[in-house]
């Protein structure tokens, strides 16, 4: 019976760990993931684990540890399940604290994981809608990611809408450091592009009609610019739900607080009042 208790609580553990250690194939932030409430988030699974080693040192030393946990209301979340009851129920004869403390912390995270089953019904809705597109590039990029729709954290995807505006709207040169790409065009004609990585550099691109498909690498510079005389919208997949973006030139010339004028006039062999007079546009 004390090997069915011990095995019961490591597949306890085993369910832990799988719900904590889901995450994102790619990192969701630039320098950290954080929770908000680290109070109300529970017991990490190291950290049960940690219990469970403590208490197995405590049961071989003979020391009576764990008490006190007899009355909890096995109404409760996960002890209302008949299999639960049962288990708990075939550890009347001997000491069955520990497992009911396992079943106590794991009950603690019960209520966040019912409000992320809501956050997973969340949708997001207006992509069929055009966006304005008057604008200094003349194109606006509407994106549904984590933190527009919650329901997609930990999937690894994200979506968004691109609308250009008709002879020349752009969507300048960018990269997503958490993401690749792959977009579609449903109206207008597109010249896409990305430049591979050093020392080659080398530029692929394509004209993109509607219907076309073209695929930008993670991590690699790249851009869509509008040839033709009418709206053109894409709608592009990425593979994070939080792919991140750095525009390229509001990265060099428009960064906070602003790079050296000479730093810049000589890694793009520019005069540095040219510099300045960038800088000043971003």
């Amino acid at each position: 019976m004390e090997a069915l208790q011990i095995f019961v609580a490591i597949f306890i553990l085993a369910l832990a760990s799988s719900l904590t250690f889901a995450s994102d194939p790619s990192p969701l932030q630039d320098f950290c993931v954080a929770i908000n409430d680290p109070k109300g988030s529970g017991m990490s699974s190291l950290q049960i684990l940690s219990f469970f080693l403590s208490y197995l040192c405590l049961c071989l030393m003979n020391i009576q540890t764990c008490t006190g946990y007899e009355s909890y209301d096995l109404s409760h979340s996960y002890l209302s399940h008949p299999f639960i009851r049962h288990l708990y129920s075939s550890f009347s004869n001997i000491n069955s604290s520990f497992f009911l403390l396992l079943l106590c912390l794991l009950t603690e995270n019960s209520a966040k994981m019912q409000s992320l089953a809501k956050q997973m019904t969340s949708n997001f809705s207006g992509l069929h809608i055009r966006k304005n597109t008057s604008n200094t590039f003349g194109s606006t990029v509407t994106p549904v990611n984590v933190a527009q729709m919650p329901g997609l954290h930990t999937l690894g995807i994200s979506m968004v809408r691109i609308d250009y505006a008709p002879n020349g709207g752009l969507n300048p040169p960018h990269t997503h450091p958490r993401a690749s790409e792959v977009l579609v065009v449903l109206e207008g004609t597109l010249h896409v592009g990305f430049v591979t990585s050093n020392p080659d550099n080398r530029l692929i691109s394509k004209v993109l009609y509607p219907g076309e498909v073209f695929v930008f690498p993670v991590g690699l510079i790249h851009f869509q610019y509008n040839i033709g005389n009418t709206y053109a919208v894409a709608f592009a997949g990425l593979s994070s739900e939080n792919p991140g973006v750095i525009t390229i030139a509001n990265a060099v010339f428009g960064s906070n607080p602003s790079i050296n004028a000479d730093i810049l006039a000589k890694a793009f062999n520019l005069d540095r009042k040219m510099v300045k007079n960038l800088q000043s546009k971003f």
